[in-house]
C-alpha cells in the first residue's frame, strides 16, 4: 500500500467518526434513512479525499517523504 493510500485509510476513519456527531437526518423528510445514509457517505468520501490530498502535498512540500 502506498503512503497515499494509507492516509486516505486513516482519513476516512477519522472523518466518519467526526460525521457521527452530525444529526444529518434531521433535514430530510421521515422514513428516508437510507438517503440521509448515502449523503452521509459521499460527504465522508469527499472530505477524506481533500484531508489526503492536502495532507499528501504537504508532506511532499516539506520533504517529509
Amino acid at each position: 500500500m502506498t503512503l497515499k493510500g494509507l492516509i486516505y485509510l486513516i482519513t476516512v476513519i477519522i472523518t466518519i467518526l467526526a460525521l457521527e456527531s452530525l444529526n444529518i437526518s434531521g433535514i430530510f423528510k421521515k422514513n428516508r434513512y437510507y438517503t440521509s445514509r448515502v449523503l452521509y457517505l459521499i460527504v465522508a468520501m469527499a472530505l477524506s479525499y481533500l484531508v489526503t490530498n492536502f495532507l499528501y502535498d504537504i508532506f511532499e512540500n516539506t520533504k517529509f517523504l
